[in-house]
């Protein structure tokens, strides 16, 4: 009997670069994927091949498809390829694209061309090989390749991705595996696996990838006409529907095929729960000009136009949250197409909002989205609109209509004859999502507020320094100076007594802010405002700490300082840091800063919330625990 074969003896070799470890580790995570049984059966044509260290080219045939969960920095070299609704071609420079376990796996897909002639295959050839020399892709993976080339296929470089946000969001233990795949497939490992792995990227079954339903292709295929032909004026597209109805990655497929074809697209959040570019607690109008490839943690921006609410909801202060999305649309040139975000607040007094919004706004498109029964909200038809009253908002009256249910679509029609010229005109557009637990409250993948605490380290991952390195723990950079007189101070949420207003600003998230009015002090203590302005945010930055008697306030923000200038009000609302910055201070010796191990739990209003057993516990599917 032939003794088995053992692995090959390692060669000698010196101590690692930096790169040469990063290279080795993620080997070993392949390796660790094919120990676990979590990378599914290699796709009949799926060719991948190590190109350099840390980085692979994909040969995809026509209208085969890559689902993976991950990081990396894609470029085509040759062909075409799309990937949630952007199309990627060989002319364009490389696009980071975010595929992390909290959110659906993202796709890549190759986009069939046409056939060539005979006399263009070669020249097709040659431009494949002469894009792979250009990347310095090694000979012998060139062959490889090669062997397997069609004039429709397309070649993608993947490289690794290591960007100061991602660093800055991996090092705190809850989220150390946001980019690893959560569920186990069956075990089945082959080469291809491994050089995927070796860039930082995991195949996974297509099923966990979006499913777009028939209902969002026809939605998708109107709304981009309208936007490219603008026949009827700029189009303002305003979608809405209950929570866990896909609204956002709607959105985002929008706005991917949008900038297709435009250079931008315009956004307007009114979502202050689940913000796409901006912190939470916020109402935003931005202007977007490179494809959205990834969560809400990996594009914060700053957007043209920004009021800090303060709350994840509105229903305390819903005149005030009117008015701030009054005056943040009022910025909108009607330039370029909008795309409205809402919230999934739409029962009682949330429907009753929504449209008076929708009134306020004036949309060319809605986009209603909702299981097929309609028993979250009715449809909202023009006639719909017109009649029924909102929250602030009168509807037409109409005798003989009384109360109205949400029986159908049928149920919003006029009769013949009672069309009025008020009636305001908009094309409503149904799309029924059909992933699993659609329109379940309850059961999104990820519990909200986890998606708010990453949006926030997605936004302090920008006071890392931009080379690739350690990641700087926040209470190691210097904080900015502020003196108690040059700014203005406002708890939105709730009364908090003068005198303990520093306990509640210390260690809080805040608001940077630009007020009309000029600061006027007093005194040496702080500046109080008695009423919560609608005003611009220029930022957000935390109040590290508070020096009573130099009477400066210590800020850590990312934002420059030729906008912090013009910063004369911090805003304190309800979203706090989230409590992994607070816990996980790394290299502090003994108690650690603004975390309590003795508590007193006898004093009055000390103790611990009482669970109700009646409410359903909610199941995360991502693992990650925030206690």
């Amino acid at each position: 009997m032939p003794a088995r074969r053992g692995p090959p003896a390692r060669r000698p070799r010196r101590a690692q670069s930096r790169g040469g470890r990063a290279e080795a580790a993620w080997r070993e995570f392949a390796a660790s994927f094919a120990r676990a049984g979590m990378v599914p059966p290699a796709e009949p044509g799926l060719a991948a091949v190590e190109a350099a260290e840390g980085a692979a080219v994909l040969l995809l045939a026509p209208r085969q498809a890559l689902t993976f969960t991950g990081k990396c920095r894609l470029r085509c070299l040759y062909g075409a390829v799309r990937l949630l609704g952007f199309a990627v071609a060989s002319h364009q420079p490389g696009l980071p694209v975010f595929s992390p376990a909290t959110h659906c796996s993202v796709t890549l897909e190759a986009q069939p061309t046409a056939r060539p002639s005979a006399t263009d295959l070669r020249q097709l050839r040659a431009a494949a090989r002469a894009a792979m020399r250009a990347q310095r892709v090694r000979r012998q993976a060139r062959l490889k390749l090669m062997a397997r080339f069609s004039p429709d296929c397309a070649l993608v470089l993947l490289e690794h991705l290591d960007t100061p946000v991602t660093r800055f969001l991996l090092s705190h233990p809850p989220l150390s595996r946001l980019f690893e795949p959560q569920k186990k497939e069956e075990p089945s490992f082959v080469p291809e696996d491994a050089v995927l792995a070796s860039v930082g990227i995991v195949k996974c079954n297509p099923e966990q990838g979006l499913l777009v339903p028939e209902s969002m292709l026809v939605a998708l295929e109107e709304l981009i006409q309208a936007c490219c032909a603008e026949d009827e004026g700029v189009p303002l597209v305003l979608v809405c529907g209950p929570k866990n109805t896909g609204k956002s990655t709607f959105n985002r497929y929008l706005i991917n095929l949008l900038l297709n074809r435009l250079p931008s697209v315009e956004y307007l959040e009114c979502d202050i729960g689940q913000t796409e570019f901006t912190p939470p607690g916020c109402v935003s109008l931005s202007t977007v000009t490179e494809p959205v490839l990834g969560p809400p943690f990996t594009h914060q921006q700053t957007p043209q136009k920004m009021v800090y609410y303060g709350q994840p909801s509105c229903e305390q202060d819903t005149e005030r949250y009117l008015d701030v999305v009054k005056y943040v649309f009022s910025s909108y040139k009607k330039e370029v197409p909008l795309v409205v975000n809402t919230m999934g607040w739409v029962k009682g007094e949330g429907l009753l909002l929504l449209i008076d919004i929708i009134r306020l706004l004036s949309p060319s498109h809605i986009v209603q989205m909702d299981v097929y029964d309609w028993k979250a909200m009715a449809p909202l038809t023009p006639q719909y609109i017109h009649l029924t009253p909102g929250l602030y908002t009168k509807g037409k009256q109409q005798g003989r209509c009384g109360q109205m249910g949400g029986s159908g679509a049928e149920d919003w029609k006029p009769s013949e004859g009672e069309e009025d010229a008020s009636v305001p005109e908009f094309k409503l557009l149904y799309v029924h999502p059909e992933f699993p637990r659609a329109g379940v409250a309850g059961e999104a993948r990820v519990h909200s507020g986890i998606l708010r605490d990453m949006s926030i380290l997605g936004y302090l991952g920008q006071l890392q320094a931009p080379d690739i390195g350690a990641v700087l723990p926040l209470h190691s950079l210097v904080p900015y100076q502020v003196p108690f007189s040059a700014v203005a101070l406002r708890v939105i949420h709730t009364d908090v007594a003068p005198t303990n207003i520093m306990y509640a600003v210390n260690a809080g998230w805040v608001g940077l802010c630009r007020i009309p009015d000029e600061i006027r002090c007093q005194n040496d203590g702080p500046v109080l405002l008695t009423q919560t302005p609608v005003c611009d945010c220029l930022g957000f930055g935390i109040v590290r700490g508070v020096d009573m008697e130099k009477k400066l306030y210590h800020i850590l923000t990312p934002v420059p300082p030729e906008q912090l200038r013009a910063v004369n009000c911090l805003l304190l609302g309800s979203i706090t840091v989230p409590n992994c910055l607070l816990v996980g201070q790394q290299g502090v010796e003994g108690e650690i800063p603004y975390v309590t191990s003795d508590y007193n739990y006898s004093i009055l209003g000390s103790g611990k919330l009482k669970k109700k057993k009646h409410f359903k516990r909610q199941e995360y599917r991502f693992d990650c625990d925030y206690t």
